[in-house]
């Protein structure tokens, strides 16, 4: 390339690979001594929660891992084996990424107090070149990592060499590079999926520190680490480096300089807005955690709804409280299923059976729903409300005049919240006392009928806020319609329409600059006027 030629700027499919927010906060840094994990997915499909429970196989059982050719970079399904024996976990699980197959997840809770985030890590340029090049790809991807890692690992330390090897033995189907962050009571591990050769790197992460992977990066990392406790990583991390000419051989290697991107990286300024843009900033997003040290589960939950990155995007938000002296059946992953910036967080245990009906799949959103009736098995299941479309509706109406609701809207979502803080010693209690006395099944349905009355209570609240936000709209502005004519069969303004007005970078968000004080305690805004419902 000429000195003075520009790069090519790739044609982007969709939205650019900007995707998912992880934040570690170790046990010395909060207020009650426990693990916190946050975060959300970044997905544009149909969300809900699963329980998935303990399963047994049969001993030459395999799974189904890898992704098609109709993935970004194209690749071919194959197997691996299946453990005998797998672990109870909890997941919010979504549709659609292109070419990987669903239902796809990026981890979540599990029985053992791991607690586990996939978030994107963009590799340079010439690592994706390679993996092209190299088509088609096969081995786990990103969610089947994540999902082996729920399934099977006992220990965030175990989880990062359990995917390593998995990686070793069967290869990774990327879309660009990613990364996987794991956690324990005690510890971290931030685990990067570089995009070509096979290549892999592992970093513990302690309890007296702070992560946030916006997007998931390893900075200094030793030579000789194979030498070293805290750190992993593939056989030819270091020797692959040199050979490019990337990494002069003195000292430590930065591999996030080395086989990374720079963030927020450059490119994508052109596709988001600006305030979502310098937001991805993970440095910069640790300092303001440690500023807020000891944080509390409630002040994480308003960090991870934040309007610089909770938007339309985020297609679920979860905040995971791995406490070292509690029971493993009440490890509790806080979940909002879908972008926590209009919708409550409400705690599921682990010891819970089910979920109600309205927070399961739903054919919104869903890929090819449109193609055919419903299989009457079914017509019960969508009978029922959806709470994903449900609070969708609020964000899209609250989002549309923010300076009117954001504020209301988030002091009744944090009201219920901190009514939900207030009831857990006592259901905690009650739980305790039944598995003292050996009365397990009891105890399961104890947690299950609560998670249930709760999910319940925020969906009703959603649908108030939904049509108190809605009938005021109407009222003071009435209901914006869209620019422009739909192409035919399209639910959207055809694209090139779409494009010359907003650019790829076209989302929903709540976020003014004018309107909050960043970070955002959890609370700040239950004085707000209340809506009338």
């Amino acid at each position: 390339m000429p000195a003075n030629a520009q790069p090519e700027t790739p044609e982007p499919v969709g939205h650019p690979n900007s995707k998912s927010l992880g934040i570690y906060i170790g046990h010395e840094l909060t207020a009650d001594g426990s693990t916190l994990v946050g975060g959300f997915g970044h997905e544009p499909s149909s969300h809900w929660i699963e329980i998935v429970p303990r399963r047994s196989f049969p001993e030459d059982a395999t799974m189904k891992v890898g992704v098609t050719d109709a993935a970004r970079i194209p690749g071919e399904l194959t197997t691996i084996p299946q453990a005998r024996q797998t672990a109870k976990y909890i997941t919010s699980n979504y549709s659609e990424f292109a070419g990987f197959p669903p239902p796809l997840t990026n981890g979540g809770l599990n029985e053992y107090g791991v607690a586990a985030r996939d978030i994107w890590s963009p590799s340079r340029q010439e690592l994706v070149d390679i993996a092209k090049q190299n088509a088609p790809q096969s081995g786990p991807n990103y969610s089947d990592l994540a999902r082996v890692a729920m399934e099977r690992a006992t220990s965030a330390r175990e989880a990062a060499a359990l995917v390593g090897r998995l990686i070793d033995e069967h290869g990774f189907s990327t879309y660009g590079g990613n990364s996987h962050l794991f956690a324990d009571s005690e510890e971290a591990w931030v685990f990067i999926n570089y995009a070509a050769k096979g290549l892999w790197a592992a970093k513990r992460i302690g309890p007296d520190e702070v992560r946030v992977m916006y997007p998931g990066y390893i900075h200094a990392f030793p030579a000789d680490f194979k030498q070293r406790d805290g750190y992993m990583g593939s056989d030819n991390l270091v020797s692959f480096a040199r050979e490019q000419g990337w990494w002069d051989g003195e000292g430590s290697l930065n591999l996030q300089e080395v086989y990374g991107k720079p963030f927020p990286a450059d490119v994508e300024q052109d596709y988001y807005p600006q305030f979502y843009a310098d937001a991805r900033n993970p440095v910069a997003r640790e300092a303001e955690l440690r500023e807020m040290a000891p944080v509390s589960v409630k002040d994480l939950m308003a960090y991870v709804r934040d309007p610089r990155w909770s938007t339309d995007f985020t297609g679920y938000s979860q905040v995971a409280h791995i406490r070292p002296d509690a029971p493993k059946q009440l490890h509790t992953l806080w979940t909002a299923i879908t972008s926590g910036i209009t919708t409550p967080f409400v705690p599921i245990p682990i010891a819970t059976t089910s979920v109600p009906p309205e927070f399961s799949q739903h054919r919104y959103m869903t890929k090819n729903a449109s193609s055919h009736f419903l299989d009457p098995d079914y017509g019960p299941l969508e009978a029922t409300r959806y709470a994903t479309r449900t609070f969708k509706r609020l964000l899209y109406h609250t989002c549309e005049h923010p300076s009117d609701f954001l504020h209301p809207v988030t002091g009744e979502i944090e009201r219920f919240e901190t009514g939900l803080l207030a009831q857990r010693d006592d259901v905690e209690a009650r739980a305790k006392a039944l598995l003292a006395d050996g009365k397990t099944d009891a105890m399961q349905r104890l947690l299950t009928r609560d998670v249930h009355d709760n999910l319940l209570a925020s969906l009703n609240l959603g649908q108030d806020l939904v049509q108190a936000v809605e009938q005021q709209t109407r009222t003071k502005y009435g209901i914006r319609m869209p620019e422009g004519e739909r192409a035919a069969g399209e639910t959207t303004p055809a694209t090139s329409q779409a494009m010359a007005r907003h650019g790829w970078g076209a989302m929903i968000h709540c976020y003014q600059k004018e309107l909050d004080e960043y970070p955002r305690p959890h609370g700040l805004y239950n004085d707000s006027p209340d809506l009338t419902y």
